[in-house]
């Protein structure tokens, strides 16, 4: 049975043992557990330096590994950089209830296993859903309930999590040792912070524990031919007659905090989670620091190839924060009032795609533009929208526009729903119901469609220490977005001066009524004049050298549409 080849192949990535078809810790971990679980006064664990020794007791035998100054790191956090009342809390109340939390986890994941399957209405299909690795070139879908991530994360904060067996799988460290370690050998502030969200946390859902479940997917755009949705070549994208869909553009404000039920983009490294269990704290490291059940991927995703991406649906963000990098500082707590879908997740949705790293004059040829675009329709798009994509790359991808616009058909219960998409607006009308039948599937959990409505929030992906060309991937995204039948992309440009033009520009592509063709086209041969060191114009100014930021005026006519 497959739940059972899914516990088996999880096994080596648990620290957790099989006894007679049963799930249990070894014996040196269920002392420690119990001990902890009944508060300080029996287990002594009421200071940080003890706090490593009961970690190190629950370890020996079973992974040699653990990393240098860990030990001291957790006694430098829980001793000294604590507050002695948070610290009393801490060992209180929260050190038992993570012990009595990890001692449920063996019964938490018999019962996650038992239930193995989700049904997509979209695909009309069962899927599977239970815990397992999400290999590489594999799509696939993990659904965990909140209760088993935190399970999981305590884990991890205890990093009790086997490592020797990641590597060969391409996974990313999911153990706090090295977070504890590198707050010793080289504090920082940022440090400091990464760890008071970490514990703020556990704080949190000490008290409450959370309800409501997680999807984590991985998506993979064929590299064979595919007439659904293929990885794109040149024709591809070159002959695209979609309209461009809606910019929309920030100046200021950050992505997170966008209201509305959007795709936030994770400007993720191909190891999801990035630097977040080390020294990193750019984009990625920051939202798995204020959305720690992001953290739990870590675990069972291995790293991304060029064609492919990761969503993850439902988590609930726990921290404040201020400053960026260096001048990261929790801020305190945060309440999250996004509401959930019929399954029980937050309507929180983040899409993992790893840009080019460095790629310098090489980001404009035409091989790494395609990877680059590639990477961000697959991340774009929309398992929901499946008979959507099916109609409309088997009858419109290559054949034109229909009076000046695309029109999709979506069969759903023999009736046609009507999606037009001119430049300047997105409008929806349809014919018929959706269908409400579900097959005889009772126990199965609903894995729902998604709101047409659900556009892509995003920035600067892979520009900042990637070394990415601005322009070029604020276009490349736009792109991506339109081809992905978007509603719309909300661009936050952090004050880059490269992107000042931004709005006038788009405004102006959209006001000519360009397509995604159209778009693409103009790009290729800006890069390749650049590649070829034949321009050193940034795209906005070879492509619309009289637009500056003064004429804003020019757009009003748009603007009042």
């Amino acid at each position: 049975m497959e739940e059972m080849e899914d516990a088996t192949s999880m096994l080596p990535f648990l620290p957790l043992e099989l006894r007679s078809s049963k799930l249990s810790w070894p014996s040196t971990s269920v002392e420690a557990l119990e001990a902890m679980s009944r508060g300080p006064d029996h287990s002594r664990v009421e200071s940080g330096e003890v706090l490593a020794m009961a970690v190190s007791h629950m370890r020996d035998g079973s992974e040699p590994f653990f990393a240098p100054f860990a030990a001291e790191g957790y006694a430098l956090f829980f001793d000294d950089l604590m507050s002695r009342e948070d610290a009393e809390k801490w060992f209180k109340e929260v050190i038992p209830f993570l012990a009595n939390l990890l001692l449920r986890l063996p019964k938490l994941l018999e019962d996650h296993w038992k239930h193995p399957y989700g049904y997509s209405r979209s695909r009309k299909r069962r899927v599977r859903t239970g815990l397992r690795i999400l290999d590489r070139q594999q799509a696939g879908m993990v659904i965990l309930n909140r209760e088993l991530i935190a399970a999981l994360l305590a884990c991890s904060f205890f990093s009790l999590f086997p490592v020797i067996e990641r590597g060969s799988k391409d996974l990313p460290m999911i153990n706090f040792d090295k977070l504890f370690a590198n707050l010793y050998e080289s504090y920082d502030e940022k440090q400091e912070s990464k760890m008071k969200c970490i514990t703020h946390y556990f704080h949190r859902i000490s008290s409450t524990i959370p309800v409501g479940v997680v999807s984590f997917e991985r998506k993979v755009l064929p590299l064979e031919s595919d007439p659904l949705v293929p990885y794109g070549m040149v024709d591809f994208w070159s002959k695209s007659a979609f309209p461009l869909c809606h910019l929309e553009v920030h100046d200021s404000g950050l992505m997170e905090d966008h209201s509305g039920e959007v795709l936030q983009v994770d400007f993720a490294n191909k190891y999801i989670g990035g630097g977040a269990l080390n020294r990193g704290c750019v984009q990625e490291e920051i939202l798995f620091m204020i959305n720690p059940e992001l953290i739990v991927g870590m675990l069972f995703l291995p790293a991304l190839a060029d064609n492919e991406a990761i969503e993850i649906v439902g988590t609930e963000r726990f921290a404040n924060y201020t400053g960026y990098a260096s001048s990261f500082k929790f801020s305190g707590d945060y309440i999250d009032k996004r509401d959930t879908d019929c399954m029980g997740r937050r309507r929180t949705r983040n899409v993992a795609i790893d840009a080019l790293c460095r790629p310098g004059i090489k980001q404009y040829k035409l091989q790494l533009l395609l990877r680059e675009i590639n990477k961000a329709f697959c991340g774009f798009s929309d398992d929901s929208k499946y008979q959507l994509y099916e109609r409309v790359f088997q009858e419109n991808c290559l054949a034109g526009l229909v009076d000046g616009r695309v029109q999709v058909s979506n069969h759903v219960s023999g009736d046609d729903a009507l999606l037009q998409r001119d430049p300047a607006t997105f409008t929806r009308t349809e014919g018929g119901a959706r269908d409400k039948e579900v097959p005889d599937a009772e126990a199965l959990t609903q894995i729902p469609d998604d709101d047409d409505n659900i556009g892509i929030v995003t920035g600067n992906w892979g520009c900042g220490a990637f070394g990415g060309d601005p322009e070029l991937k604020s276009v490349i995204q736009w792109l991506a977005a339109s081809q992905a039948l978007r509603p719309f992309i909300s661009y936050y440009t952090f004050g880059v001066e490269a992107l000042q033009n931004l709005r006038q520009v788009s405004r102006w592509i959209l006001l000519h009524g360009w397509t995604v063709g159209d778009l693409w086209n103009m790009l290729v041969e800006y890069s390749s004049q650049r590649f070829k060191q034949e321009t050193k114009l940034g795209f906005f100014a070879w492509l619309l050298p009289s637009v500056t930021a003064d004429d804003a005026m020019t757009f009003n006519a748009l603007d009042a549409t």
